[in-house]
């Protein structure tokens, strides 16, 4: 098992860490997702997961939430 950790901004509250995580849990491998909300800044994301994780696949799941990537 594997873990990434990345930055996300636009997060305010647990609704909005509860759509990245659901998002990002629909990509294959990932077993896990922590999000640290940080309201105005940079929250951080922990994805564990079994295999490969492509950035990608964490920008296209965060966009679809409707946050941003920090790259």
């Amino acid at each position: 098992m594997s873990a990434t950790t990345v930055k996300a901004t636009g997060l305010t509250c647990n609704h909005c860490a509860m759509s990245v995580t659901e998002e990002l849990e629909e990509i294959e491998n990932v077993t896990n997702v922590e999000v640290a909300v940080v309201k105005d800044g940079e929250s951080t994301v922990t994805i564990t997961h079994d295999g490969n994780l492509t950035n990608d696949s964490i920008e296209a799941a965060i966009t679809e939430a409707g946050f941003t990537l920090v790259k």
